[in-house]
């Protein structure tokens, strides 16, 4: 390759800088581009909840097939919303600007058939378009969502990583410095949710149909427990799924949405007790939450005023950012690239992968 566009023209370069990230873990399919691990400069989500929602939850075989299918127009939307060609260079071939110098993807945990859709596809570009592969720890994405959308956050921070199969405490010093707090023991936070919802009702995703539920419905009508409240920082949720389902056994009258807004109270106490616990007893300046349920509303407050009642700092990503989203993987691949260089490209998807120790 000669460098030179038409007529003797230098092609513009590409640029480590600018990362194509791609994220296929569950039933999200997203691309995005990230300048400098922190200017989101396109993010699309393509969103599969109208396929599952008839099934109650994630059909894997479904996810896999609709992956496939919009992983593909996902991209050239990122790649023209950021200024790119399909190529990952400035579609004004004349003009200044770079072109994409790394791709990035996720690579665990989830669901097996969906992640090698996303894997597979960065894989080609990367190797398309001459540039590195970096393969991201789903979880250790979701950390930068704060990140990328306030710079300014003050560290060490700890982290309320809270999804629909992750619920984990993380004090992070910086990039790529992490110790995990505490985590939970069986069911997480998002799977007690949709498991409760499930069971009354209410819909899929269960997150947002028990906190809709909710506002019709008095948080203190039914004294559910707060699982492992007071016994040091990982979590318990089986329990309190459980505790609904005798509940109702017993009151079959009682109101979904008195229900509903019970457990979710439930369960927010515990997780604003937990995180307060866990900056008090480490060297944490600030808070943050991140994953799926911390775009739940009853949570960001009960975080915000405990936090201000502490005299902590508290971030709080946009809703957008607390969902699965490839912006914060692309994020999380430009800091992986700088420190532990390309991922080899026979690397493959790792469902069961844990959470990173450093």
């Amino acid at each position: 390759m000669s460098g030179e566009g038409p007529a003797g023209r230098a092609r513009p370069a590409r640029d480590p800088e600018i990362v194509l990230g791609v994220e296929t873990s569950c039933d999200e399919t997203a691309v995005a581009v990230v300048e400098g691990g922190r200017t989101i400069r396109s993010s699309i989500v393509s969103s599969q909840v109208d396929l599952h929602a008839r099934y109650g939850g994630v059909v894997p075989e479904i996810a896999g097939r609709a992956h496939l299918e919009r992983i593909v127009p996902a991209a050239r939307e990122a790649l023209r919303e950021a200024g790119l060609d399909d190529r990952g260079m400035p579609l004004a071939a004349s003009g200044p600007g770079r072109g994409i110098g790394a791709v990035a993807a996720t690579v665990g945990p989830g669901l097996a058939g969906a992640l090698l859709v996303g894997i597979s596809f960065a894989k080609a570009l990367a190797l398309a378009w001459q540039v590195p592969f970096v393969g991201v720890n789903h979880l250790e994405g979701h950390l930068y969502a704060s990140l990328l959308e306030d710079p300014g956050i003050e560290l060490p921070a700890v982290v309320l990583l809270v999804s629909g199969g992750h619920t984990i405490l993380v004090e992070m010093d910086g990039p790529g410095s992490y110790e995990v707090l505490g985590e939970t023991v069986d069911d997480a936070a998002g799977e007690a949710f949709d498991k409760v919802a499930r069971f009354l009702g209410l819909g899929y995703p269960g997150g947002p149909a028990i906190e809709r539920a909710a506002r019709e419905g008095d948080a203190s009508s039914i004294a559910f427990p707060r699982p492992m409240l007071g016994e040091g920082l990982d979590f318990s949720f089986s329990g309190l799924k459980t505790a609904v389902v005798t509940y109702v056994g017993k009151h079959p009258e009682v109101s979904s949405a008195d229900v509903a807004a019970s457990f979710q109270a439930a369960v927010v106490d515990v997780l604003v007790a937990k995180l307060l616990d866990a900056a008090g007893t480490s060297r944490a300046r600030s808070v943050c939450l991140a994953g799926g349920v911390a775009a739940n509303g009853p949570l960001r407050e009960a975080v915000a005023a405990a936090c201000a009642a502490a005299g902590l700092g508290v971030y709080l990503p946009s809703r957008s950012m607390c969902t699965d989203n490839a912006a914060m993987i692309a994020s999380a691949g430009h800091h992986l690239l700088g420190r532990r260089g390309p991922t080899p490209m026979d690397a493959g998807a790792e469902p069961s992968m844990r959470f990173p120790a450093g």
